[in-house]
C-alpha cells in the first residue's frame, strides 16, 4: 500500500461540480489530469508518500456517453485513450471522476470493475508504471479518491485538500483535539480544532518572526510542524529569538534545535521535526512537499522566490511574513518606517516580484553567495554585487506582531473569522499608527513566476521548479 493524498485547486473543484451536475439526477463523469509529487521520506513518519496535484479538468464529449442513471454511467473510451497519450507525453497522471447523486458514500462494486478495466486499458497503452486516479463526488460537497497502482486493490487517499481563497483539508480519520484547546473551541468550534490538529505545517526560517510562528502554531494545536533553518543562535539574536537562551548563544546551538526543544517542552502532543539546511536540499524538498501550508519567515530574496514558485508548482500555500524597520537617514536612533506584512502565495495570487516585495537581482546575488562564495567575493570586490550592508534594526514586539499577523492569516483561511471571504493576498500593518489595510496587486503580464497557469499543480519536474541552481 502506498500512502497517497490529493490537492485540488478550488477552481477545479468548482469545474468538476459543474460538469457532474445533471438536471435528471443521473450520474455523470469527467476526466482530470494531475501532477505527481513523490516524497521519498516525510519528516514525521519517515515513510514514502505520493501526492497528486490537480492540473486540469476535462469534459467527456457528450457524444461519448452511452447510458446513465442514478446508479451508473458508461461512455466510450476513445477520449480516454487520447488522454492517456497526452499524460504519458507530458508526465502527468490520468484521473476519472464521477458522481453518486444518490449520495452513496463509497465506491461501488461496479465502480471497481469499470476502473479496473480502464486501468488495464491505460497500462496496455502507457505501461505499468503509470497510476490511475479515481475521484468520486458524493452529493455536492464530499470528495473521495483512490489510486490504482495495480489491477487488484486501489489505495485510498487518506487526505484531500482544497486550495483557493482559503484552505480545507478532509481526512478519512481525524485525530481527536486535545483538552488544552477547549477554550479555543468556544471561539471557533471543535471542527476548527480538529482541522488544525490534522494540519502539516512547515516553517522556513526560525529567527525573529519564525520562532514566534512556531510557538503560536504549537499552542493553536497544529498537529505536525517541521522547521527549516541553517543558522545558529548568536548573542545578537537573543532580543527576539523566542525560546533561545544565553547558553544557546554560547554553545552556538542550531536554531532548529531550539524550536524542537521548546515545542517538546510544551508537552502538547505536537510532532515537530527539523532540518538544518537551506530549502533546496533533497531532504528539505521532501519536508516541504509533505506540508499543507508553509510559513516563509526568511529575510532573503532568493528564499522567497523559491517558496513562491514552490507554492504554485505544488499547490501548497505559502504565508510569507516580512517586517520593515527603516532607520533614520541621519543615522541617529529612531525609525522612519515600521511596518509588518503578511502575503499569501498561491495560484491566481500575484507573486512577490509583481508586488515589488522581492528583487530578482538581489535573489541572484544571494544564490551566488550561497552556491559559489568565492565567485561572489570576487564580484563584490569588483563592485558587481552588493555587500552584506549594515544589520537591520530588530524589536521583539514588532517581530512577534508580524508573526501573529501571519498565523492569524492561517486561521482566516480555515474559518473566515473576519468575514472577508477567507484570505487576503496581502495585509500591511503600520506598527507606529496601529493601522492595517489589505493591499491589492496585479500580476505583471508575462511574469515568469505567477502569470503562467501551466505550472500550477505541475509538481515534480526536471529541473526542479523549472529553474537551475
Amino acid at each position: 500500500m502506498t500512502n497517497c493524498d490529493l490537492i485540488f485547486q478550488q477552481v477545479h473543484r468548482e469545474q468538476l461540480c459543474q460538469l457532474l451536475a445533471s438536471r435528471k439526477g443521473e450520474e455523470r463523469a469527467a476526466y482530470m489530469l494531475f501532477g505527481i509529487s513523490d516524497i521519498a521520506k516525510d519528516p514525521w513518519q519517515l515513510t514514502r508518500r505520493v501526492r497528486y496535484t490537480s492540473y486540469e479538468v476535462i469534459p467527456i464529449p457528450e457524444e461519448d456517453y452511452v447510458s446513465a442513471s442514478r446508479r451508473h454511467v458508461t461512455w466510450k473510451t476513445n477520449s480516454f485513450v487520447k488522454l492517456c497519450q497526452r499524460a504519458k507525453q507530458d508526465g502527468l497522471v490520468v484521473a476519472i471522476a464521477h458522481n453518486h447523486p444518490a449520495c452513496t458514500d463509497a465506491f461501488s462494486d461496479q465502480d471497481d470493475q469499470n476502473e479496473r478495466d480502464l486501468y488495464q486499458l491505460m497500462v496496455n497503452r502507457n505501461g505499468g508504471e503509470h497510476p490511475l486516479v479515481s475521484v468520486l463526488q458524493v452529493g455536492k460537497d464530499t470528495i473521495r479518491a483512490r489510486v490504482w497502482n495495480g489491477p487488484s486493490v486501489p489505495d485510498d487517499c487518506q487526505r484531500i485538500s482544497f486550495i483557493g481563497s482559503g484552505i480545507e483539508v478532509s481526512t478519512i480519520q481525524r485525530d481527536r483535539p486535545k483538552a488544552f484547546l477547549d477554550r479555543q473551541a468556544l471561539a471557533f468550534g471543535e471542527d476548527v480544532n480538529a482541522a488544525l490538529r490534522d494540519l502539516r505545517v512547515g516553517v522556513v526560517g526560525c529567527g525573529g518572526t519564525g520562532s514566534p510562528v512556531v510557538h503560536l502554531l504549537a499552542r493553536l494545536g497544529v498537529g505536525r510542524i517541521v522547521v527549516l533553518d541553517d543558522d545558529i543562535v548568536e548573542t545578537t539574536n537573543l532580543n527576539r529569538l523566542q525560546g533561545a537562551t544565553i547558553d544557546d548563544a554560547n554553545e552556538k546551538t542550531p536554531k532548529v534545535d531550539v524550536m524542537v526543544r521548546e515545542v517538546n517542552r510544551m508537552g502538547l502532543g505536537v510532532q515537530v521535526a527539523s532540518i538544518r539546511g537551506w530549502v533546496n536540499t533533497p531532504e528539505a524538498r521532501d519536508a516541504l512537499k509533505s506540508c499543507d501550508v508553509i510559513f516563509g519567515c526568511t529575510d532573503d530574496h532568493s528564499g522567497r522566490l523559491f517558496l513562491n514558485r514552490f507554492a504554485l508548482f505544488y499547490l501548497i500555500p505559502v504565508i510569507d511574513t516580512g517586517l520593515v524597520l527603516m532607520p533614520n537617514e541621519s543615522g541617529a536612533p529612531g525609525l522612519q518606517e515600521m511596518a509588518a506584512r503578511g502575503s499569501v502565495l498561491a495560484p491566481s495570487a500575484p507573486c512577490l516580484v509583481c508586488r515589488k516585495t522581492v528583487n530578482v537581482t538581489r535573489a541572484r546575488e544571494e544564490d551566488l553567495r550561497r552556491h559559489s562564495p568565492e565567485e561572489y567575493e570576487a564580484l563584490k570586490n569588483e563592485a558587481y554585487v552588493r555587500g552584506s550592508g549594515n544589520p537591520a534594526p530588530a524589536v521583539v514586539t514588532f517581530t512577534t506582531e508580524a508573526a501573529t499577523m501571519a498565523v492569524n492569516e492561517l486561521l482566516q483561511g480555515l474559518v473566515d473569522f473576519r468575514a472577508e471571504g477567507r484570505w487576503a493576498w496581502q495585509r500591511y500593518r503600520r506598527l507606529d499608527r496601529a493601522t492595517e489595510r489589505v493591499q491589492g496587486a496585479k500580476a505583471i503580464p508575462g511574469c515568469g513566476i505567477c502569470a503562467d497557469p501551466t505550472i500550477w499543480g505541475r509538481a515534480d519536474i526536471e529541473p526542479f521548479l523549472d529553474r537551475t541552481g
